[in-house]
């Protein structure tokens, strides 16, 4: 038997009244939806006068040795922090959170200090950061009822967020990359979109808000099995929070910890439930007309009900177009990717020992601190590299390794002159790496 949704909260965004929760104070890694709090830090020292969103971004060694998803732009690369927002929201690229606080806050020890105060300030009394963008770190830990907090926080200090997150996907030159929340975007009514997130030992997690009849619902889910799941849960979730007018508790009234967080190697646990299964929970033409009685996994029963036909292509193979029109409605809104570029950053991002908006040129400006969790992996890479060198002479330098570490045996080839993407970097698909603390 699969695990269920690990765990929920649906609030009402403007007065923080709970409609519906479930193991909503149960400790549980954040995964991208990290950097909603990234983007809180920023949006807060642009309305401080300590940045703006012209202000230069630039991708350093440092953050460009994230691993995916990432946009992989060559060392020295400038670009503005309004540019940087939209990645990370839309695209969630690690190397631009990383880069987008060095430039906030000096360095990355700097900026995750900023976020860790940010959420002491807004009572998310079980959260702890201990990077900007969410990779396996398992001291990194939050919890429903925060990540609620924090999502309305971001809604109420800082409604122009909303412009940064709520598109399908970005179209960077001639690239266009997807968000991850683009079905729900452009299939559920209402939607605003926010975050999701996902890491082995935390399954798929989403923020996400819709707006009806002038009412805004907040939705968090951690720990779903699939995309797709965390999806069409949520759409369940507001179509039902939107009939129920009035919430019980509030959300900053529940305190305490209910549990830990899950064992490393969730993912292998909560596996997706399956096309079938998809069906026979959440098809809209079958739900329930009232009432929260549908937050458990299809049974048995259930699933003998499912008539795969209506859904089924004819190779025998999921018609995922059909599921998708069944358990999140058909498409109300054609997709239309943001375009993004670069900009045209003023100033130079506040790395450590330059000052903002002095001008200094990119390769002037101090190599920030590398995150400690990472200095092990490096210093291995550079002593396989060394041993590379001594044994053939068209090894890559040890300054290429330790710039660009790979997690595949496949070393990337120089990017063509005049590029900003380092090639074999540029749009790789999210392959979290193991948690660093195993």
């Amino acid at each position: 038997m699969r695990a269920d949704i690990g765990a929920f909260i649906l609030i009402d965004a403007k007065s923080g009244n709970v409609l519906e929760e479930k193991n909503a104070t149960q400790k549980w890694y954040p995964a991208s939806l990290t950097k909603m709090m990234t983007a809180y830090v920023t949006f807060k020292a642009i309305r401080e006068g300590r940045a703006t969103l012209n202000s230069a971004v630039i991708q350093s060694k440092n953050s460009l040795s994230e691993p995916p998803s990432k946009m992989g732009f060559k060392v020295g690369t400038r670009f503005t922090i309004d540019t940087a927002l939209k990645i990370i929201l839309i695209k969630s690229a690690n190397d631009v959170a990383v880069a987008l606080g060095e430039a906030v806050s000096g360095s990355e020890a700097a900026f995750i200090a900023a976020m860790n105060a940010e959420a002491r300030r807004l009572g998310m009394t079980n959260t702890r950061f201990t990077n900007p963008h969410g990779l396996p770190d398992n001291g990194q830990v939050t919890t429903a009822r925060d990540m609620a907090i924090l999502a309305m926080a971001l809604r109420r200090d800082f409604p122009e967020s909303k412009s940064f997150y709520n598109h399908p996907g970005i179209r960077f030159g001639k690239k266009t990359l997807r968000s991850a929340n683009r079905e729900f975007l452009l299939r559920v009514p209402g939607a605003n979109g926010m975050k999701t997130g996902y890491i082995c030992n935390s399954g798929y997690n989403v923020a996400a808000s819709v707006s009806r009849r002038g009412r805004t619902l907040i939705a968090i889910i951690l720990g779903a099995g699939s995309g797709l799941e965390r999806t069409a849960f949520a759409r369940q979730l507001f179509d039902k929070g939107f009939k129920k007018r009035r919430g019980g508790r509030n959300v900053a009234s529940l305190t305490g910890t209910s549990g830990n967080p899950p064992a490393n190697g969730y993912c292998r646990r909560n596996k997706s439930p399956g096309a079938k299964a998809y069906v026979a929970r959440f098809d809209m033409k079958n739900e329930p007309s009232g009432g929260f009685l549908f937050f458990r996994s299809a049974n048995d029963k259930q699933l003998k009900k499912v008539d795969e036909s209506g859904f089924t292509l004819a190779n025998g193979k999921p018609d995922w177009a059909k599921i998708l029109d069944r358990t999140l409605g058909p498409r109300k809104i054609a997709y239309r990717p943001l375009q993004v570029g670069l900009g045209s950053p003023t100033g130079s991002p506040k790395a450590s020992g330059a000052v903002a908006g002095s001008g200094i040129p990119a390769s002037d400006i101090p190599v920030p601190s590398a995150n400690p969790v990472r200095r092990a992996e490096t210093q291995i890479r550079e002593k396989l590299q060394n041993t590379a060198q001594g044994s053939s002479s068209g090894a890559i330098s040890q300054a290429s390794a330790a710039a660009v570490p790979q997690a595949t045996a496949d070393a990337p080839t120089q990017a063509a002159p005049g590029s900003i993407f380092r090639k074999g970097l540029d749009f790789t698909v999210p392959v979290p790496a193991p948690s660093p603390r195993k």
